[in-house]
């Protein structure tokens, strides 16, 4: 309490100047409406500064919810367009070779593939080794297995190779061991692998020199994937190179996944790749 009146009686002046101001700034707001509503517009900007910023910060720090949120979304309507084109293909191979009515007049139509889309965070990535693998935060408990596809946004990113409790690791396309079958525009297949010269390039292969290609030409996954879905795109052309040994031509493409900036990924799981997979293994022990 001493103190305190040590306090007052040291600024006095000033205190009794603030009140007196405040007083004046009160009276002319009630008094003279011209300058009482430059007070009030003044208060109200400076007011209206402050919610902004507030808002900026709360906005900014609920940025990571919301794009949990956008991919949560992003991912069930990847899942819908697959069923549809799924079965829309098949309903297509129905009507030309057989039947799909029953006899109580329902459709039967049986899915080639069914895809489940998983979201993940990246937490590591690598891009200048000779074989680059990217770390995420979903693991075995999360429904993640060896295998998965992987693909960001913009399109290819690579395949699930291992897998913990909680994190797996990704084989990214940036590497050797990495190959993907591809297909152009006009459905001539290929694959792309990289030629671990940039991470932004990569490099499709086993296409014929007369194969018409143009610069910005667009290259997706085949249906001939094991794992991936088909059409992801994987990148555009940006030059070709024409092989006079065995009149093959080499189609350098920009990839359509910026590897420099992953941040957020979707594991795809295939539910029906282990019984191909199978089928094929068995086809091949045979012969």
């Amino acid at each position: 309490m001493r103190n305190f009146i040590f306090f007052i009686r040291r600024f006095f002046n000033l205190i009794l100047f603030l009140a007196l101001e405040i007083v004046c700034v009160i009276l002319i707001e009630h008094t003279n409406t011209l300058q009482g509503n430059d007070i009030v517009s003044s208060a109200n900007t400076v007011s209206g500064i402050v919610y902004k910023k507030q808002s900026d910060v709360v906005y900014y720090f609920g940025l990571r919810k919301m794009n949990d949120s956008l991919l949560n979304e992003n991912a069930i309507l990847r899942q819908k367009i697959d069923r549809i084109n799924s079965s829309v293909d098949t309903l297509k191979d129905s009507l030309v070779h057989k039947k799909i009515a029953t006899a109580d007049t329902t459709t039967h139509i049986v899915k080639y593939a069914d895809y489940l889309y998983r979201t993940a965070r990246v937490v590591n990535n690598s891009t200048n080794a000779s074989d680059n693998y990217i770390t995420i935060n979903r693991g075995s408990k999360d429904g993640i297995s060896k295998n998965m596809a992987v693909i960001s946004g913009t399109g290819v990113v690579g395949r699930v190779e291992h897998v913990s409790a909680h994190f797996a690791s990704i084989l990214s396309v940036l590497s050797a061991k990495q190959r993907i079958s591809a297909k152009l525009k006009n459905g001539t297949n290929g694959s792309v692998i990289w030629d671990e010269k940039s991470p932004d390039v990569l490099t499709m292969v086993d296409v014929q020199q007369d194969v018409p290609l143009k610069k910005g030409d667009s290259v997706f996954t085949s249906n001939y994937s094991l794992y991936f879905p088909p059409d992801i795109l994987i990148g555009t052309v940006v030059k070709t190179q024409a092989l006079k040994k065995n009149g093959l031509q080499l189609i350098y493409l920009q990839s359509s996944t910026n590897f420099h900036n992953l941040q957020y990924v979707y594991v795809i799981e295939n539910k029906m790749a282990g019984e191909k997979k199978q089928l094929e293994d068995s086809s091949a022990s045979k012969k």
